[in-house]
Order: C-alpha cells, then structure tokens, then sequence
C-alpha cells in the first residue's frame, strides 16, 4: 500500500501529482465515467493537520463555497440537491429523481440506517474513550451492492477512536478521484464531521487517515491544469506550504457551540439565499456566523454579477484560509478583471 504522509491538503495534492507524473506508479484504467490512472495499489494519505483543509493551491481552482456549505449539508443531515445546485448546478447528474442524492453521506450518517450513528458514535466515546467499536457506515450492502443508479457511496465507513485526548478518524473509501474527490470534496467533509464530533467530545482533532482502494486521476481538463506542478519528492520538505503564507493565520474553531449546531443547521437551510442579509445575528456557532453565513451573501452577488459586493462579504469571512480561497476563486470568474487589458486594476 503506498501511504502519502501530508501536513495538509496542499502536501497531499502534490504529492499526489507527483505519484501520477510516475508511469512506474500507475495503469491505465477505463472506468463507466472515462479514462483514468489508476495507482497501482491502494493509497492511504495521513493528515497531521486535517483542519487546514482548503486546497489553496490556484491551479486546482476547487469551488471552496460549495465545498464548505457541502460540509455543513451533511452534518444536516440533508439530502436534498437544491441546497447544492445553487453553487454546482451539475450536482444533478449524480441524481436519480432529480432531487435527491441517494449516496448522500449525512443522510446516512443521521437517518438512512433508521438511527443517528453521529449521536451514537459521540456517547460511545463519551462513556468510553478507549472504545474502538465507534464505527460510522455509509455503505448498505442490501441495497447498493450491484444497484443500477447515478449515485452510490464512494465513501463507505468512518472508524472513529480517541487516543492521547484526541481523536483521530480512518476513512474508508472504495473508489476516490483524487482531484475531486480525495483531495477535493473529501478532505473537507471527513474533517468538519471530525472536528464536530470533536467539539462534541470537548477533545483536539488528531490525525485523518483515508484509506482509498481505487485511488485515480480522470484524464480531463483539471488533470491537464495541475499535473505540471512541478515537485522534487526528495526534497519537498523545503517547498512552502501555502498556509505558511498566510499572514496571523489561526484555525477558528467552528463548533463553538456544537450542542446547537443542529438549530443552527435547520435554520441555515430553510433561509432562502436571497434572504440572508435579514439573518447575519443570532447564530450559535463560528462555522455559521463567520464564515457560512458571509459565504452565502458573497456567492449571491457573485451570482448577480455584483463582484464589488462579493468581495465586501468576502472580507467578513473571519476564517483567513477560507476567505483567501473565496477571494481566489470569484477574482478568476471577475468579468470586469478579465474584460480589462490590464488586469485586475480594480483589486
């Protein structure tokens, strides 16, 4: 098994370049969505620091609005597409009814199964922190073995163990792309789940481990943009990890209240995007006050065309890394930035 052992994210990703830059390292596998490269065995990537979850290197140029608000979804507990396809309209490909998700994780983490495993898995380690039977399942063997639809869990169980006061997770994962889904989508919702149960548990987020069986790169456009990064394994030790640049940073905890993340969440999701200028109080926790909340306001004026305003909201997300990453990712899509010859003047 080939383990990539990362800081965060960003290491993780190009060390995942370079495993893919290595014809040695790869088959090429054909597979119902298209071609890939296929590792030639299993990869596990450590985390050491599974909070700096924002992929801040430009050339992958992931949505981080989607991605977080995604995150927040699922500890919802929702399956419903509209909440997704406001920020990634083609969320509806990977439905069956056009309306739900069928492998949509919070779903079956909170009730699919007929039971809240969160709940379960937090009073399990609250009565016993040495237990190691805190396991989290996603996949259904009786309905998704061999089922003939859009959408089945990629991700298939979560093992969940408190060790030195602080807990550390292993993701089990079928199949996992590594752009989008791995180091894309993956990273930032295990660890959010991570660091919710953490708070629950009033204990630090340790390591992340992801265990993914079929590890592969698609060979589309998004490949061709990031495969040229350039990287020296033996002596990345010496290349700056983007989170070193950010000036002051400081991880804010977003479950500051996790007991009533749930109030928070249900209201979250039953305002209309339009409406949220009239709900930027009266939140419990960080996650929605400084930096769901501000994203929601700036996407729809990133929608509206309104980039001006998109960045005032974007200066109100108080979660540096998230706010370089929206920052980033609106000043690329910035029509009157790349209508000028010059170029961003205007920033």
């Amino acid at each position: 098994m080939k383990v990539i052992r990362a800081r965060n994210v960003n290491d993780a990703l190009l060390l995942g370049i370079d495993l893919f830059n290595d014809d040695t390292s790869y088959r090429v596998q054909e597979s119902r969505n298209g071609t890939t490269y296929e590792a030639l065995e299993p990869v596990t990537t450590v985390y050491s620091k599974p909070c700096e979850r924002v992929c801040l290197l430009k050339a992958r140029d992931a949505n981080p609005f989607f991605h977080y608000i995604e995150s927040l979804w699922m500890l919802a507990g929702r399956k419903d597409l509209k909440p997704l396809t406001y920020f990634v309209k083609s969320m509806e490909d990977f439905s069956d009814d056009g309306e739900t998700l069928w492998g949509a994780y919070g779903w079956r983490w909170k009730s699919y199964f007929h039971k809240n495993q969160i709940d379960m898995v937090y009073r399990m380690l609250k009565e016993n922190p040495e237990d190691r039977r805190a396991v989290l399942q996603m996949w259904d063997a009786n309905k998704d073995l061999n089922r003939n639809g859009k959408d089945v869990p990629c991700n298939t169980n979560i093992y969940f163990k408190v060790r030195e006061d602080k807990l550390n997770m292993t993701v089990c994962n079928r199949s996992n792309d590594m752009l989008w889904g791995a180091y894309g989508a993956n990273v930032v919702h295990m660890s959010v789940l991570q660091e919710y149960l953490a708070a629950l548990l009033d204990i630090e987020v340790g390591t992340y481990r992801q265990v993914s069986d079929s590890f592969h790169v698609y060979l589309n456009p998004v490949w061709d943009k990031v495969k040229d990064i350039e990287i020296d394994v033996y002596t990345y030790q010496h290349i700056k990890n983007p989170y070193d640049t950010l000036n002051n940073y400081k991880h804010i905890l977003l479950f500051n209240e996790p007991d009533s993340l749930e109030w928070d969440l249900s209201r979250f999701f039953n305002i209309h995007p339009n409406d949220f200028p009239s709900y930027t109080d009266g939140w419990a926790n960080a996650g929605v006050s400084d930096i769901a909340v501000p994203m929601m306001l700036a996407f729809a004026s990133y929608k509206d065309k309104n980039y001006e305003s998109a960045y005032e909201h974007i200066d109100n997300i108080k979660a540096l890394d998230w706010r370089m990453a929206c920052f980033e990712w609106v000043r690329k899509r910035d029509k009157t930035i790349i209508n000028n010859a010059d170029g961003g003047q205007n920033l």
